[in-house]
């Protein structure tokens, strides 16, 4: 079939097969070129398919030729209708993977789920025996909880009072003003259910319980700050409320490991386009403006370059990690660089419909959008009849 993107709001109904291959490829080859990295050999991915999941994953294999299982939650394609894009991802992660000689299954399933989680205790039993690194790389927002069978819901919304400030339709390229109303305190409880510590703590637990983790054994989770254009919003807001916990959750888990020397950490990784931020009231335009200023300052990143540069030049330097107040890993340091958070506040002022083309990078926003749904992947041909079915060898 000829696929092309069809939208829907904020969402991307399509993906294609060949352009996730290729940027699934593009990856692999940006790791292969920055060199070996001396890193964790058994790694567990949970939340593998996209993001950060996928570039740890990519970069774990093809950086360190570590065996991978990855944990993720996809739609698998049907006659005519294809597959969500980490479905393809990951078919294309494992082919690579294989042919490079490297161990990689996958489960497809609710990672938050205590079936999942037996799934993936078993298959490390299995084939691998212990892992010595668990990323941690979930982006869901509703969690059924498995032991109360409560579903929670996140919501993103500020506390105390309405947040009022600009943003962009990235399709339209249109400026204007957005109010958020505040959430009660039952909204925030259930962002914290769903994106905090718990479901991370329950899975190290579990392996650790079954004598999964070897000696030594590294956790990280992936979390988020932003500046102070955004935090009323985000860090301050209900979501930043579960980023809080899951960061108090790493020092739980590191005093739990501590029988086997294992660490949990919290990197803080830097705005990247992906659905969830694209959703987001007044982070497309903040990240128009980001891109547009480190860019032109040689020092943009995407996934792969933000995760590749984790493992290299913090998590296995053999040198002790630097980490802040907080003790987080601080991956987003570039984009927190003072000179280039003034540049956006300048511009976030200046910024209207416009001129937003011309101060920001409103077109590297649209294009990494549609990349992450595999179109508009240099080298693909979009005009070519495309097998949708496209099957992971090893799903479990």
């Amino acid at each position: 079939m000829i696929i092309e993107p069809r939208m829907r709001g904020f969402i991307c109904l399509t993906s294609h097969p060949k352009g996730c291959e290729q940027n699934v490829i593009n990856q692999i080859e940006y790791v292969k070129s920055k060199g070996a990295i001396n890193g964790a050999k058994k790694v567990l991915v949970i939340g593998a398919s996209t993001g950060f999941g996928l570039a740890s994953r990519i970069t774990s294999a093809f950086g360190s030729d570590a065996a991978t299982i990855g944990v993720f939650f996809e739609k698998p394609p049907t006659e005519g209708k294809t597959a969500s894009p980490g479905w393809y991802n990951s078919a294309a992660f494992e082919n690579e993977a294989h042919k490079a000689g490297l161990y990689a299954k996958s489960i497809n399933g609710d990672a938050f789920s205590d079936e999942i989680k037996r799934q993936t205790l078993d298959l490390i039993k299995a084939d691998l025996g212990q892992v010595d690194l668990v990323i941690y790389s979930l982006a869901s927002p509703v969690r059924l909880h498995p032991k109360t069978g409560v579903l929670h819901r996140s919501v993103l919304k500020p506390i105390g009072k309405t947040f009022s400030n600009k943003t962009v339709d990235f399709h339209s390229g249109v400026v204007s003003d957005v109010s958020i109303e505040p959430c009660n305190d039952e909204d925030i409880s259930n962002t914290v259910a769903v994106m905090g510590g718990e479901d991370w703590s329950m899975w190290i637990d579990a392996l650790k319980t079954e004598n999964l983790l070897a000696d030594g054994a590294v956790t990280v989770a992936y979390s988020y700050i932003g500046p102070s254009l955004t935090e009323a919003v985000y860090r301050k807001g209900t979501i930043g409320r579960a980023k809080d916990h899951l960061e108090a959750t790493a020092f739980e888990i590191t005093n739990s490991l501590a029988s086997i020397n294992g660490k949990a950490y919290v990197s803080v990784n830097k705005a990247l386009v992906t659905q969830a931020s694209s959703a987001i009231p007044v982070i497309p335009l903040y990240i128009s403006l980001l891109y547009k200023i480190m860019k032109a300052k040689g020092i943009h990143e995407g996934c792969i370059e933000q995760i590749q540069r984790l493992y290299q030049e913090r998590l296995y330097t053999g040198k002790p990690m630097h980490l802040d107040e907080k003790g987080r890993i601080r991956i987003d340091d570039w984009e927190m660089r003072e000179d280039v958070q003034d540049q956006v506040a300048t511009l976030w002022v200046e910024a209207t419909s416009d001129n937003l083309n011309e101060i920001g990078d409103l077109e590297g926003y649209r294009k990494d959008f549609y990349n992450l749904f595999g179109f508009d992947v240099p080298k693909v041909d979009y005009k070519a009849d495309t097998n949708e079915l496209v099957a992971i060898s090893s799903i479990q």
